[in-house]
């Protein structure tokens, strides 16, 4: 890896916030390429870039320096200049990279610009097994990450904050999405719309997302267990089918366990999203042991929300059971919508109702 430390030096890159260098870039990723790949190793600067397409097994490298607000002090910062391009950093095609410990900002340029993108048409022949791991993604007018077709992918350590859509979006098979903060989205902070699969979800701190915490269409073979998910502006967790051309995808196969679901619904203006979980249409759902809490914003202010805890119709070999919901919605806990199919267990739900001067 020291071999490669130079690299961007010696194509010319500054670093100084106000040179583009993307070329440079381009050249360094294109170089370990042609050598059957590499790790680019990323001093710390302030770097423009337009567009960068990464290249199988090349790797994006910095030793990762962020905070929660802002931007960063001391990193590796990679900053958009094109608002003409689609996306910061092409992964598409880019079998087994790496992109770790850099921060990506979007400052909300051009229309649709995802952070990182892989754009594949169809899921190929042979698993992308990508990482991006330590890194921030923040500011984006598209999603953080957007995975088309992914298969074979792991996002862990990382922030995907403020983006316009969602934080990470991905439509595809065999990922795990562990310790991250999704944070502050416009749309859903992990938004499965198409269809997707196979995911294991551990130890997210999913907050202030615009459209819901984690929103799943057509998904299943789901592990979703240890998060926390607070003040998601719709329910924390949504799961409904696809209906496409008339053609209805449900969601099956997921274990819900262990999570926490707090202040949910902050702007949820109809029903069905003032609520901590969603589920509709689905089978072969576990959901159990999860923990459910009313509340409003940080230092007391504004709306209390969800006014339930439970919405459910339409499910089938479904169990729902032992979730605790103590203070947990502001009109009532549980609302079944019916229209279900055969075995579905619901039971021990237990819990109370906030009380405030404003119920």
């Amino acid at each position: 890896m020291d071999s490669h430390d130079n690299l961007l030096t010696k194509f010319g890159a500054k670093g100084d916030g106000e040179t583009d260098d993307t070329v440079a870039f381009q050249k360094a990723v294109d170089a370990l390429a042609e050598k059957g790949g590499g790790t680019l190793c990323v001093p710390d600067g302030h770097y423009l870039i337009s567009h960068l397409k990464m290249k199988p097994f090349v790797g994006l490298y910095a030793h990762p320096t962020w905070g929660y607000r802002g931007n960063s002090h001391g990193a590796t910062l990679i900053e958009a200049c094109d608002p003409n391009v689609n996306c910061l950093i092409d992964i598409t095609g880019a079998i087994g990279s790496t992109i770790d410990g850099l921060v990506l900002l979007g400052n909300r340029i051009g229309k649709g610009m995802h952070g990182i993108l892989n754009d594949k048409s169809d899921i190929g022949e042979q698993e992308d097994t990508q990482r991006i791991e330590r890194t921030k993604v923040h500011g984006f007018t598209g999603c953080g990450v957007k995975l088309e077709k992914v298969w074979c992918f792991t996002i862990r350590h990382n922030m995907l904050s403020h983006n316009v859509e969602d934080g990470l979006c991905q439509n595809g098979w065999d990922g795990f999405v562990l310790d991250n903060w999704l944070s502050g989205n416009g749309r859903a902070g992990y938004g499965g719309w198409e269809c997707n699969a196979s995911v294991t979800m551990t130890g997210n701190r999913i907050e202030w997302n615009g459209a819901g915490g984690i929103v799943l269409r057509y998904a299943y073979d789901y592990n979703i267990t240890g998060n926390f998910i607070d003040r998601s502006f719709g329910p924390a967790i949504d799961i409904r089918p696809q209906i496409r051309d008339g053609e209805r995808n449900p969601c099956h196969d997921m274990t819900i366990t262990g999570n926490i679901f707090r202040r949910s619904g902050k702007t949820a203006k109809e029903r069905l999203s003032n609520t901590h979980v969603y589920l509709e249409g689905a089978s072969g759902i576990v959901m159990v042991g999860n923990q459910m809490a009313a509340g409003q914003d940080d230092l007391g202010k504004g709306r209390f929300t969800p006014d339930s805890c439970i919405i459910y119709k339409s499910l089938t070999d479904c169990i729902i059971k032992d979730n605790v919901m103590g203070k947990g919605a502001m009109k009532e806990l549980n609302i079944d919508l019916g229209e279900h199919g055969e075995n579905l267990l619901f039971k021990d739900n237990i819990g109370s109702i906030l009380q405030t001067t404003t119920n």
